[in-house]
C-alpha cells in the first residue's frame, strides 16, 4: 500500500516519533504569487542545455567526512541513502543573489521518502539563510516551519512529502542561501524532486491582543467574584482584547466556602455567566473553576469563545497535597484548542513546576498558553528561582507566549524568548500586550525554537519518563 506525507496548513500532525503531535501553519500566498519565476537553477535536479545540477547545487561536506552522505543526481531527482550508517548526514545548497530586503519569498520542497522511522527528525530540513555582504543575517538561518504528516505505512512504502513556508527578507539582506539538509535516515532513503523559491507579496502579520486580569477578591462570595470579574472583562472588551485570562478557582478565592460548596457541572451556571460576558465583549475567556462531574471532582479551566460558547476545558494534571487531600482527581490529557487567532493551551498553577508540561504544549503546537494560577509569581529572592522566572523559562522552553493570571505576585504576559511584555505592577486591572503570532522569535545562534526544537528532540531516549517512578533518596 502506498502511503504519503502531506504538508500541513493549520492541520494536526501525528509524528512517527513516539506518537507525538505537532501543528504547523503555512501563511497564505495568492495565486498571483504562484505565477512568479522560480529563482533557483536546476530546481528539478536535472541537467539543462548549459548547466548540470552538480554545478548548480553545492554538496554538503561534514567536518568528519565518514559521517557524510553524498547526493546522487538521477533522472527523477536527487537521492540520499546510507544503509550502513544510520546517523549519516548530507545536503545540498544554492546561493541566490539580488535578494530584496523586505520582500516576501516562498519556498516549497517536494519529494519522496522510503522506510523512515522518524520523519520529523530525518527527512529534509529546508533552511533559508539570508545574507548581507556574504555574511548570514542570523547564523542559524530560518527553517521552513511546515512539517510532514505521518500517513505512510511501516512496511517501507513510498511516502510523498511537501514542505513549504514563506519568509520576509530582513533589513540589509542582499542574497540568500537555500540549504536542503538530510539527516539520520536510519536505513531509509530520500529523494528530492522539485524545489521552488519565488517572490511573493510580503507575508501579513497575525496581530493578537492578549490580556490578563489581576484581581484577588476578599470577604466575598461566588456571585460577587463573577460580577467583579465581569467589570474587568468589560474593560478588556473596551481595549479590544482578543483573549483574556482569569485566575484559578474564581468562585472560591476570597470566600469562606469549601471546594464542595462551589463545585459545579461544566457547562453550568458559571460558564453560562462567563459566556454572556464573552459574547458581550466579543473575546475569548480562560477561567479556573472547580468541576463536579458525577461523583468526581476536578480542578478545571474552561475556554469560552467569542459567542459565549464553551469551546473546551482542561483538567489540571498535577495536583499538590492541598488538592489531592481534598479529593480532587487529576486530569489525564494536554489538549490544544483552535481559536480564530491561533492555537492555545491551558495550564493550571502547580503544572508550572513540571517542565514536561511546556514540552507537551509545544509538540502539540500551542502558540499561546494561558495559566490561571493561585500560587505566586514573585521575582527571585535570596538567590532562589521564584515563580516569575520559572514562568519565563517555561515560555522559552516551549517557544510560546504565556499569559498568567495570579493572586500573589505579578500577572504576566510573556513572549517566546521569556521577555515580560506586560505585568500588573502591584495593581488590580487588565494588563495586555499586542503580539504578532507570525513573528519568528529567534534565539541567538540557535534560531527559531518553535521550528528547531521538535526536529531536534530525541523521544526514543526519554523512555525513563514513562517508566514507574523510583522513590527519591
Amino acid at each position: 500500500m502506498r502511503g504519503r506525507f502531506v504538508s500541513l496548513t493549520a492541520t494536526l500532525l501525528l509524528a512517527l516519533t513516539g506518537g507525538e503531535y505537532l501543528w504547523t501553519v503555512s501563511p497564505a500566498y495568492t495565486s498571483e504569487d504562484s505565477q512568479s519565476a522560480n529563482l533557483l537553477r536546476c530546481p528539478r535536479f536535472s541537467p539543462s542545455d548549459s548547466l548540470r545540477p552538480e554545478d548548480a547545487w553545492q554538496a554538503f561536506q561534514p567536518a568528519f567526512a565518514p559521517a557524510g552522505m553524498q547526493p546522487r543526481f538521477e533522472e527523477q531527482g536527487v537521492v540520499w541513502e546510507s544503509p550502513d550508517r544510520p546517523f549519516a548526514i548530507g545536503g545540498i545548497s544554492q546561493r541566490i543573489e539580488n535578494i530584496q530586503a523586505g520582500q516576501g519569498y516562498r519556498l516549497e520542497v517536494r519529494g519522496t521518502a522510503w522506510n523512515l522511522p522518524a520523519p520529523i527528525a530525518s527527512v529534509v530540513l529546508a533552511r533559508v539563510t539570508f545574507l548581507h555582504q556574504g555574511s548570514p543575517t542570523h547564523p542559524a538561518g530560518v527553517l521552513a516551519r511546515d512539517c510532514l504528516s505521518a500517513e505512510s505505512e511501516s512496511d517501507g512504502a513510498a511516502a510523498e512529502f511537501t514542505l513549504q513556508d514563506v519568509f520576509t527578507a530582513p533589513e540589509k539582506a542582499d542574497a540568500v542561501e537555500i540549504s536542503l539538509e538530510v539527516k539520520w535516515l536510519r536505513g531509509g532513503r530520500v529523494r528530492l524532486e522539485d524545489v521552488v523559491f519565488q517572490h511573493i507579496s510580503r507575508p501579513g502579520k497575525r496581530l493578537v491582543r492578549l490580556g490578563t486580569i489581576h484581581f484577588r477578591p476578599r470577604n466575598s462570595s461566588p456571585q460577587s467574584n463573577l460580577e467583579n470579574l465581569a467589570r474587568y472583562i468589560d474593560r478588556a472588551g473596551q481595549l479590544g482584547l482578543d483573549a483574556v485570562c482569569l485566575g484559578e478557582a474564581i468562585t472560591l478565592v476570597g470566600t469562606n466556602l469549601s471546594v464542595a460548596d462551589v463545585a459545579e457541572p461544566i457547562p453550568g451556571p458559571s460558564t453560562e455567566y462567563l459566556g454572556k460576558c464573552a459574547a458581550k465583549n466579543y473575546l475569548w475567556i480562560v477561567a479556573g473553576l472547580y468541576e463536579q462531574d458525577g461523583n468526581t471532582l476536578y480542578n478545571t479551566a474552561v475556554l469560552i469563545d467569542r459567542t459565549g460558547g464553551l469551546a473546551g476545558r482542561y483538567r489540571k494534571v498535577h495536583l499538590p497535597r492541598e488538592e489531592w487531600q481534598k479529593g480532587f482527581t487529576p486530569g489525564s490529557d494536554y489538549p490544544v484548542f483552535e481559536t480564530d487567532f491561533g492555537r492555545i493551551a491551558i495550564q493550571i498553577c502547580y503544572d508550572w513546576f513540571f517542565p514536561e508540561v511546556a514540552v507537551m504544549w509545544r509538540i502539540r503546537g500551542a502558540e499561546v498558553v494561558f495559566a490561571p494560577t493561585w500560587g505566586s509569581t514573585f521575582p527571585d529572592k535570596e538567590g532562589r528561582v521564584e515563580g516569575e522566572n520559572v514562568f519565563r523559562v517555561r515560555a522559552r522552553d516551549g517557544g510560546f507566549y504565556l499569559v498568567a493570571s495570579v493572586y500573589d505576585g505579578s500577572s504576566l504576559v510573556i513572549d517566546p524568548l521569556g521577555r515580560v511584555l506586560a505585568r500588573n505592577e502591584g495593581s488590580d486591572g487588565v494588563f495586555w500586550a499586542e503580539v504578532d503570532l507570525e513573528d519568528r522569535q529567534a534565539l541567538p545562534f540557535v534560531g527559531d525554537w518553535r521550528t528547531i526544537g521538535p526536529r531536534h528532540r530525541m523521544p526514543q531516549t526519554y523512555l525513563p519518563l514513562t517508566e514507574p517512578i523510583p522513590i527519591p533518596r
